[in-house]
Parts: C-alpha cells; sequence; structure tokens
C-alpha cells in the first residue's frame, strides 16, 4: 500500500504541535469547527520551531502562511476523529509510540538540558583545565602495544585496567620489537603528518588525553593499544577560541547527563537479551537504490 506524505511544512507545524502544549487562552485567530486557534497559541508555537522553521516563516505572510498550516492540522485532526479513527487499533498503536517518544524526549530535555548553560567563569576554568585541547602544531608522546589477535589485545588491556604498568604489558606482548624494549615509547609525533601513524590510528591519538589508553584498534600491521603520555605544542589564546568553548563544554556535559541516566535506567529496570531469538531475527535490507548511491556496503 502506498503511503501518503504529507507536505515539508506541514510536517513541520505537526511535529512543533506534538512537542508543545496548546490550550492557552486569549484572542483567538481562527476557528475550525468548535475549536479556537489564539493568538498565545500561535505565538508559542512559532517559538518553538527549530531555527530553519523559522526561516520559513519570516515576516507578516509567514506567520499568514503558519495559520494557514495550523488550520490545515486542526481540520485534518478533527476529520479524523469524525471518521472513529482514534478507535482504530492501528491508529491508537501509532499515538502510543508517538506518546512514548514525546515522554523520553520530554525527560532527556529535562535532564540533558539543565546542564548545557555555561557562564564566563565556567568557560575560563574550562579553558585552563584543558590547554591541551587548544594547540597547534600539537605534538603527542606515544607509548604502544602491538599484538596479532583480538584475544591477545583483550589480555593486555585487562592487565593494563587492573593497574599493571602499561611498560611492562608492552615489553611482555608487544610484536613491535624496535618499540617494547623501550615500553612501547616511540617518542614525540604530530599524528597529522604523512607517515607519523597509520592513517586509522590518528584521530584516535589526537583524541586521547594525556596519560590516557586506548581501547584496541584493528590496522593492516596488527591490533594497537595506544597511551598518550605527554602533549605539546603552541597554545592558541584564549580570546580565540572562547566563543567555541561553550558548545564544547555543553556537548560534553549533555553526554555525561545522558550516560548518567542511563545508568540509572539500567540500574531500575534489568535487561536481559534472548539470543537465540535475535538471531532469528531477519536483518533489514538495504534498498537497491541506497546500494547503487553509496557504492558498497559496509560489513
Amino acid at each position: 500500500m502506498k503511503k501518503r506524505m504529507l507536505p515539508a511544512v506541514l510536517v513541520l507545524v505537526f511535529a512543533v504541535s506534538c512537542s508543545k502544549g496548546g490550550g492557552v487562552k486569549g484572542d483567538y485567530v481562527a476557528k475550525v469547527g468548535d475549536k479556537n486557534i489564539t493568538k498565545e497559541e500561535i505565538q508559542t508555537e512559532m517559538a518553538a520551531l527549530p531555527p530553519m522553521g523559522k526561516a520559513s516563516f519570516m515576516g507578516a505572510n509567514g506567520v499568514a502562511r503558519f495559520v494557514d498550516q495550523v488550520v490545515k492540522r486542526e481540520g485534518l485532526y478533527l476529520e479524523a476523529k469524525k471518521r472513529g479513527l482514534e478507535n482504530d487499533k492501528d491508529a491508537q498503536k501509532k499515538i502510543e509510540e508517538a506518546k512514548k517518544i514525546a515522554l523520553i524526549n520530554y525527560m532527556i530535555d529535562k535532564e540533558v538540558g539543565a546542564v548545557s548553560q555555561v557562564g564566563e567563569k565556567d568557560i575560563r576554568d574550562y579553558y585552563e583545565s584543558h590547554k591541551d585541547d587548544f594547540m597547534n602544531n600539537k605534538e603527542v608522546r606515544i607509548s604502544k602495544i602491538v599484538v596479532g589477535t583480538p584475544e591477545d589485545a583483550m589480555k593486555a588491556l585487562k592487565r593494563i585496567r587492573a593497574g599493571e604498568d602499561f611498560a611492562k604489558v608492552a615489553a611482555d606482548m608487544s610484536t613491535d620489537r624496535s618499540s617494547s624494549r623501550s615500553g612501547g615509547d616511540i617518542g614525540f609525533v604530530n599524528p597529522q603528518k604523512t607517515g607519523a601513524l597509520e592513517p586509522n590510528l590518528v584521530a584516535l591519538a589526537l583524541s586521547l588525553k594525556k596519560g590516557q589508553v586506548s581501547d584496541p584498534a584493528k590496522t593492516e600491521n596488527g591490533i594497537y593499544i595506544l597511551k598518550v603520555t605527554d602533549i605539546k605544542g603552541d597554545l592558541i589564546p584564549f580570546e580565540q577560541v572562547k566563543s567555541f568553548i561553550p558548545r564544547k563544554m555543553a556537548t560534553e556535559r549533555q553526554k555525561a547527563a545522558f550516560e548518567k541516566l542511563m545508568e540509572t535506567v539500567n540500574k531500575d529496570f534489568k535487561v536481559e537479551i534472548n539470543k537465540e531469538a535475535l538471531a532469528k531475527i531477519a536483518p533489514v535490507e538495504a534498498a537497491a537504490g541506497a546500494m547503487k548511491n553509496n557504492g558498497s556496503v559496509h560489513q
């Protein structure tokens, strides 16, 4: 059965309606049947639009078009109710799913959104405590362990996480004899210079903080575990980066808040995966057009 697609702007207005409650009293701008659409409702919904949506309804003509979309939405809703579709089993299932998503999003907004605000002192303190993140010509001193199998990689990582010295584990297990003799140390490198590191290790090396150990990373020449033991470079002045720091801080805080929320969820609700049943679920087939456009299918 072919699905009917709503115009993009109408979908956008639907989404805003689902995310923000109506029912605010005030002068009505339009009537649809017995339903009054108030000025306050229109202003609240327009304020909730994402930036791209607001750009679609700029100026007096834009407001008129937005009201027209809201009128269409309310008319379609009333027609659906008139036809008794709210009692349809499929409709009830979709309503319940939409309710679930709306409730999840509301909870995440409350938990995660609250930590996004940062002040001037927060920005300066972050800069002072993360200077390694704000460097030009950045070089990192790296120690590495190279092994041949995933099993050996996990053995090495387990020893390190248990508190054993990285250099000792490198000397015992690394197959790269030139570096294992020095505890895996290969000195300072600029990861972005060609040949300094294998291509898929560059981003990994740059993402590590001083003293941090990476997860195993597979390359053509083996499986690597990296540790950054020192960082140096040309510090970028605060004034040049302070406009970028709030966004960086907000992203990190939101990630930490979401992980904390998931810890609470996992503590409150036991999760069990039936691996036998999981194995019987047929995987989703990629659309032929998507495969053609992408040129390859990632395994």
